[in-house]
Formats: structure tokens, C-alpha cells, sequence
């Protein structure tokens, strides 16, 4: 795995629950209303607290404002917890905007890890894989990037590798869900190489 020359971990732990987290921008790509809260979470890998999406919308959206990481890496844990049409939980580099970023996202209903890039709030994959998602418990997704490379790890093993040079300029990191996911992080981690 890539080692990173400055790298930050944040827990959730000492920020106030019932809000989103201050300095983030917790939105949405297309339509709905997403709800991105600091919750307490007696299962949470750093107790006591979560960042949890619990709304509906097109693609929830929660991006740190004060990133802008060109080569380097995002790593979160995730726990899907429900939801009938989507149970994802994903990581979002180079973003420009809740409208423009990449996104690697590991979905518990379908069993799969997929990667895009969404382009004016419009969503395209560009390569994917069939892997065990099981719902209900933590999970880690970490995602290595350098230029165009992607190399994508789901619970510490390398399950995708992808190429693609859609944002190519240093942009923010986040997470995401899908539709009417109910999905607890913790433990988000960014560096720069």
C-alpha cells in the first residue's frame, strides 16, 4: 500500500451529534434530501460517534472543504446498515464540486465494488467487480490514486484495479451513498503523496 507524506484521520469522535460535521459540505448530487449527522454508534471501530446518511436523494454527498489532493489516497470504515433500493457505501476524490468527482463505492445488496466518475451530476462506471458486501457489518474501502492509476481495496485486499483521466487537477475527498442507503462511517483517512 502507498505511504502517504502527510495523511489525517478523523473519528467523528469529539464533534457534536445530531448536525453534520463542521467543515464539510453535506449535500447531495441530484435530486432528494440527504441527511448526513454525527451519531453515536455503540458498534462504531473509534467510539462513540458516526457520520451517518440517513435521507433519501439521488447520490448523498459529504465532501471535506478543506482538501485538495491531486496523487494520494481515502480510505473510510462503513457499515451498511439498510435499504431496500441501495445499501452502498462509498469514497469520493478529486472532486470539484457535488457534481463533479471519482467514486469508488461497495455495494452490500448487489455484492459488487464499482468505480465512476460523475460528470456534471451525471454518474458513468468505467470498471467494477463481483465481491461479498455482507450488510450489517463494518467494512474498510481505501482507494490509492496516481495520475489516471486507481487501485481500489475493500477490507484490506486489492479487488480492483482501473484506469481513467476524467479529473486530472487536485480536488476535495468525501464519502457517498445511493438512494435510500442508511450508512454509518467512521474513521475517514486521506493523505497526499
Amino acid at each position: 500500500m502507498l505511504t502517504a507524506v502527510s495523511a489525517e484521520t478523523i473519528t467523528f469522535d469529539d464533534l457534536k451529534t445530531g448536525a453534520p460535521p463542521p467543515g464539510w459540505l453535506a449535500t447531495q448530487t441530484g435530486s432528494g434530501a440527504a441527511k448526513w449527522t454525527v451519531e453515536s454508534d455503540v458498534s462504531a471501530p473509534s467510539k462513540p460517534n458516526v457520520l451517518k446518511q440517513s435521507g433519501q436523494a439521488t447520490f448523498p454527498v459529504c465532501l471535506k472543504r478543506d482538501t485538495k489532493i491531486k496523487d494520494g489516497f481515502v480510505e473510510v470504515k462503513f457499515k451498511p446498515i439498510s435499504g431496500k433500493e441501495d445499501q452502498a457505501g462509498g469514497l469520493v476524490w478529486r472532486a470539484k464540486d457535488s457534481d463533479n468527482y471519482f467514486i469508488a463505492r461497495a455495494n452490500a445488496l448487489e455484492d459488487n465494488v464499482h468505480i465512476y466518475h460523475t460528470v456534471k451530476g451525471r454518474r458513468g462506471q468505467f470498471d467494477g467487480v463481483d465481491v461479498k458486501v455482507p450488510s450489517g457489518v463494518w467494512h474498510t474501502l481505501r482507494v490509492e490514486f496516481s495520475g489516471p492509476n486507481f487501485v481500489i481495496f475493500l477490507d484490506g485486499k486489492k479487488v480492483l484495479t482501473a484506469r481513467d483521466a476524467t479529473f486530472a487537477d487536485a480536488g476535495m475527498v468525501g464519502v457517498w451513498t445511493k438512494a435510500d442507503s442508511t450508512t454509518a462511517f467512521d474513521d475517514f483517512k486521506h493523505g497526499e503523496k
